[in-house]
């Protein structure tokens, strides 16, 4: 890694900064111009309590309480003020704090609060907030979600989707999805060809978290589309992808491979052998097919990540290539290995595996250093 690429790495901001002091102020002043009774100068002393100490779903949640500290206490009367705020916050991430509010305190109107979410998640995604609707009253919020997937905008329809997954990052599982996802089917199914990729984007992540609970469910399904339609198959192809680097010949063969792999593995290499924590690898490989006729393949790479009593293994798309009959095939990538919050390095051998179709094809590996 080089010095400027170090520099940039270290000046990146927190993602929790998103609720930084300056964002606060922001709010303040465009919810004062909104209700020139607002109490500026409590929220900000609200907001910003501890918040050095706060992560960012923290500060987000600490604003929605400060809110409600200082907008009128008649839910009624509080929520038009935050409908007239949301379109004034400038940014998606920021405006969520609005929808938590309507999560933490509209469950007493759950009509208002509802078509409240619809109209907030054009601004900032209300996809953590309708989750403790379906908590709360599960048929009634599901039977809404299933309208909003026929609405005209997309960040409603993506509402549909991405506030019924089974397992949304950053929020609760919601346990009865997780053991029977059927009742979402009606949302999937009028979003299969969606035309906008973003609400495509949430339909294969939300087939892909029921995939991990019900493969069969998910390859049955799929196995019924339409795969002709472009859209749909892009939902396909990315919901299929967890069991597509676990070798499901199922899921390979929705997405147009040929079987197991016939190829001999020239070249395959990690360099570096040895790196400090912040410094990149580059993985090479060269193959060459062995097959009699045109094969399509799917290549991955694994990396065995050693922990205090285990390895943690993590799978990660390379390319897909189509080979004729003797036919050659170059592949590289490169990637910095530096801790995250979700993953955190420790020093050792790290084993890297070079998969074709599921199947591992060729090992290597690099040494960690901290």
């Amino acid at each position: 890694m080089t010095d400027s690429t170090a520099d940039k790495s270290a000046a990146a901001p927190a993602l929790k900064e998103i609720f930084n002091r300056e964002r606060l102020r922001h709010f303040a002043l465009e919810t004062a111009a909104v209700w020139p009774g607002f109490d500026q100068t409590r929220f900000l002393a609200l907001a910003t309590t501890g918040l050095d100490e706060l992560g960012i779903m923290q500060r987000m949640r600490q604003t929605a309480v400060s809110f409600r500290e200082t907008l009128p206490e008649d839910f009624r009367t509080a929520l038009p003020i935050l409908l007239d705020l949301a379109p004034r916050i400038g940014h998606g991430f920021a405006a969520i704090t609005l929808s938590e509010f309507v999560a933490l305190y509209g469950q007493e109107h759950a009509d208002l609060s509802l078509d409240a979410l619809r109209v907030l998640t054009r601004f900032g995604s209300s996809e953590f907030a309708i989750r403790h609707f379906l908590v709360a009253d599960f048929a009634r919020t599901i039977a809404v979600m299933r309208a909003w997937a026929d609405d005209e905008n997309e960040h409603v329809r993506r509402l549909a989707s991405e506030g019924s997954r089974p397992r949304l990052p950053w929020s609760f599982q919601l346990r009865n999805l997780i053991a029977d996802p059927s009742p979402t089917a009606p949302i999937l199914e009028a979003l299969k060809g969606d035309p906008s990729l973003y609400v495509r984007k949430s339909v294969a992540n939300h087939l892909n978290d029921i995939g991990k609970d019900h493969p069969d469910l998910l390859v049955g399904r799929l196995s019924g589309w339409d795969l002709s339609d472009r859209h749909t198959a892009w939902i396909a192809r990315h919901a299929l992808r967890t069991l597509i680097k676990k070798g499901d010949a199922r899921a390979l063969a929705l997405i147009g491979t040929t079987g197991r792999a016939e190829i001999r593995v020239e070249h395959f290499a990690v360099e570096p052998a040895s790196i400090r924590l912040g410094e990149r690898i580059a993985t090479t490989a060269k193959l060459t097919s062995t097959a009699t006729a045109a094969q399509r393949l799917v290549i991955d790479y694994a990396i065995h990540y050693p922990k205090k009593n285990r390895v943690s293994k993590k799978v990660f798309k390379l390319k897909e290539v189509e080979l004729l009959p003797g036919g050659e095939c170059q592949l590289s990538i490169s990637q910095t290995v530096k801790d995250f919050t979700t993953r955190k390095h420790n020093a050792g051998i790290h084993r890297v595996e070079l998969m074709a179709n599921g199947d591992v094809v060729a090992e290597s590996g690099f040494e960690l250093i901290l």
